[in-house]
């Protein structure tokens, strides 16, 4: 398989494998009117398998979105064939308008313009909570 080069843009490498697709809707890649490429189950020394998405233009990325699904996540921003710039995202302290908090008496399901907000409240086992209810997105889904 051949994926080329970006000349001008971002590559976001290091997602765990099967993860692309979600990252990929989350940051509505498809609005952009630009190339972007989706790698799925890339073979990697450090991780076994990864996901990788390139995109041909550089664009503002919400940074906390890609720390909450995976915090080893690298971005690299090109320019000119080179990469000028590597970040590594971490897990965010809150989210906003990323999950929504699906405990039929929160105020958010009652006053739909809320912003959808959790808190990280276990850095350790990676568990958010509702900043209004304080269900946590894992007791939420389990149910």
């Amino acid at each position: 398989m051949n994926i080329d080069s970006i000349k001008n843009g971002i590559v976001i490498d290091h997602i765990q494998a099967k993860k692309g697709m979600e990252i990929y809707e989350l940051l509505e890649l498809a609005k952009l009117d630009c190339s972007v490429a989706i790698i799925t189950n890339a073979k990697s020394k450090k991780m076994g398998k990864k996901d990788i998405i390139k995109i041909d233009k550089n664009i503002n990325l919400d940074f906390d979105i890609l720390g909450y699904i995976d915090s080893n996540i690298t971005i690299n921003i090109i320019k000119n064939d080179i990469r000028v710039a590597k970040y590594h995202v971490q897990l965010p302290d809150e989210i906003v308008n990323v999950v929504k908090c699906k405990n039929p008496r929160c105020i958010t399901s009652i006053e739909q313009e809320l912003d959808q907000v959790f808190v990280l409240t276990d850095r350790e086992k990676k568990i958010y909570r509702c900043k209004y209810c304080e269900t946590s997105k894992e007791e939420i889904e389990n149910d």
